[in-house]
């Protein structure tokens, strides 16, 4: 029964951390990722690595082919003068072509980074810049056009390898041709790898200015891999089927179905459009998922809508949901009954397994959420199904996880810190984190990563957090003001508020969408500006808050609004407005003495109207007045 799925931890909570650290710095000692490729491909040769599908047809490759290919692909590159030291920026969607490209460029010393297929021209131009990538790999001509729209791309007329060229590429290498390359001496090119040297820079999302570089070295990312190990109960995952959709420029994404993968041999199957994940599911039959929340509340919300055609099955339905956490609760304390587990079998014969199938969910064993948080209803409504589904938070900065439990979870909470590591609070209730998956630095930001990693080695990750007495974590809020939708991306808010500010009818702007599905934002309207657009209008109304419910001035302002969000990824873009008349003051306590947003106080003050700002979908109407 799927429900009864319990996994020990090869440690305990009474194990000191740094007992268990160096056991992990003994297991990972002088290695690197490639050669951990290396090491799992000559074990599995004729297992599958990778599949993934083209239209109806599915594909499959074998350790073998991946670790030829890679070879090849690295030779390619090599003829190209990529070598040691370099930078190579990939704009690729979840693809076979990604793992092999990755792992090409770190076994000849060079470091991969991945951007967001969304990213904007300007996000590219600070990327490539800050860098000093020389070389692009981009997927088709879609990408290449996106790269070339980055005046810093075009002014350094980048050389861009296309994996899948069409027939009108001419100025551009086409991966095909790299791969007739010789290949080179993988022993020899992953034997010069320093462990200490960086694997790959992720890049922030820039929640006070330009996206930072945060390097993470191959022993930062193989640490937090045999953290995870551990917590798993050293379970041997190979060849567990697992599909990867999320974004590459992703920690998340890169820690679980890459890295992961190469160490652990994973089966994985790439999904180029995360709208085909649940199809995918029903073909995979996964037995890994992680998922950021929305993924998960969609599931749970695709079901309801089901069962909601018939009230009385989905009333059944719900007390089974009921029933079902109540005793999980009571497995959890140990003082569950003979009479409990039965029920427990019967709901899950009679009502949950149907479900798991369905959602091509039967053979799920890990199931995580991370990345944003999620509502501890959702967590438990799949636990109840019997999907062991557990919550993790980390960062980029700690090369993905930071706290996590593969069981014991307590609802509310995420779980202790990760094996071998601690977890703190400071006096103002940050969440600080030492271990050994701590970052190196912010690329070319001394000052930066002394604010972040102090002189003890504590990561400092600007979240608020609380500490129960068994510490378990709960992520209370977060420090500074970045926004996670529930889609998992890091949103900066005060990036976006400044542009909204260059409309001249807005006077301020506070945008939320943290745990949401998209973006928002209140706007102020601006009482000169809005006064004279009446005037120059003959308008007799001057009162804002008649103003305020003007169509013709909330169509102008909605137009300026999606003009200037163009310079912004489509996941960043405000998706829905509310125009308030009244501008905000230091009075109302709606601003400080130095006329910043008090973000706390506008969340709390228009707590409804921000409710109806994702009360529909935003492709119904996306704007309006605060009627």
């Amino acid at each position: 029964m799927s429900t009864a799925r319990v996994i020990s931890p090869q440690f305990t909570r009474d194990d000191h951390p740094a007992d268990v650290a160096a056991r992990i710095d003994r297991l990972i000692a002088g290695r690197t990722i490639p050669a951990e490729f290396l090491a799992t491909a000559r074990s599995r040769r004729d297992q599958i690595a990778l599949r993934w599908s083209e239209g109806t047809n599915w594909n499959e490759m074998t350790w073998s082919t991946y670790l030829e290919r890679v070879a090849r692909v690295a030779g390619g590159l090599a003829t190209l003068g990529v070598g040691p030291g370099d930078r190579l920026v990939l704009l690729l969607p979840n693809c076979p072509e990604f793992h092999i490209i990755d792992l090409a460029i770190m076994s000849i010393g060079a470091t991969p980074i991945s951007l967001y297929a969304t990213a904007s021209s300007e996000q590219i131009d600070h990327i490539v810049q800050d860098s000093g990538a020389f070389l692009a790999i981009a997927f088709d001509d879609n990408a290449v056009e996106r790269l070339w729209s980055s005046n810093v791309v075009r002014e350094l007329n980048m050389q861009i390898v296309i994996v899948h060229p069409s027939d009108t590429t001419t100025r551009h290498i086409d991966l095909a041709q790299l791969e007739s390359s010789d290949p080179v001496d993988l022993n020899d090119r992953i034997a010069q790898i320093d462990p200490e040297s960086e694997a790959t820079i992720i890049y922030t999302s820039g929640t006070t200015g330009p996206p930072k570089g945060v390097l993470l070295s191959h022993q930062n990312i193989l640490w937090a891999t045999e953290s995870l190990r551990l917590a798993l109960g050293d379970k041997d995952l190979a060849g567990k089927r697992i599909v990867s959709y999320l974004p590459m420029a992703h920690i998340a994404e890169r820690s679980t179905s890459h890295y992961s993968a190469v160490s652990s041999g994973y089966e994985v199957t790439t999904c180029a459009d995360a709208t085909q994940l649940a199809e995918q599911l029903e073909k995979v039959r996964p037995h890994l998922l992680f998922g950021v929340p929305r993924i998960w509340e969609k599931m749970c919300a695709g079901v309801e809508q089901i069962l909601d055609a018939d009230p009385e099955r989905r009333a059944s339905f719900d007390d089974a949901i009921r029933s079902a956490t109540d005793i999980l609760s009571r497995i959890t304390l140990g003082t569950a009954t003979a009479d409990d587990i039965a029920t427990l079998e019967f709901l899950d014969a009679v009502a949950f397994a149907p479900v798991r199938d369905a959602l091509g969910l039967n053979e799920l064993e890990i199931a995580v959420s991370g990345a944003a948080p999620i509502p501890v209803d959702t967590i438990e409504w799949f636990r109840a199904i019997g999907i062991p589904l557990t919550e993790i938070y980390g960062m980029s900065e700690s090369a993905g996880p930071i706290a996590w439990t593969s069981s014991l979870v307590k609802a509310g909470t995420i779980g202790p810190a990760i094996p071998g590591s601690e977890i703190r609070l400071a006096e103002d209730g940050e969440i600080l984190f030492r271990g050994g998956n701590v970052f190196v630095g912010y690329l070319g930001l001394e000052d930066a990563t002394a604010e972040t990693i102090d002189a003890d080695g504590w990561l400092h990750t600007g979240d608020v957090g609380e500490l129960d007495a068994a510490g378990n974590l709960r992520v209370v809020d977060r420090k500074k003001e970045l926004i996670v939708t529930s889609g998992g991306k890091n949103i900066s808010p005060a990036n976006l508020e400044a542009a909204l500010r260059t409309v001249p009818l807005i006077a301020q702007a506070c945008v939320v969408g943290d745990g949401r599905p998209y973006v928002a934002a209140l706007l102020t309207l601006d009482q000169e500006s809005s006064a004279q657009w009446a005037e120059r209008r003959h308008l007799a109304v001057v009162d804002p808050f008649r103003l305020s419910e003007q169509p013709e001035l909330i169509a102008e302002i909605e137009e300026a609004v999606d003009n200037v969000m163009q310079q912004f990824s489509n996941p960043e873009r405000v998706k829905r407005i509310l125009i308030l008349p009244d501008e905000w003051t230091v009075d109302s306590a709606l601003l400080t003495p130095t006329l910043k947003l008090r973000r706390k106080q506008i969340v709390e003050r228009y707590a409804s109207e921000i409710e109806n700002l994702y009360a529909k979908d935003p492709s119904d109407t996306n704007k309006g007045s605060a009627s």
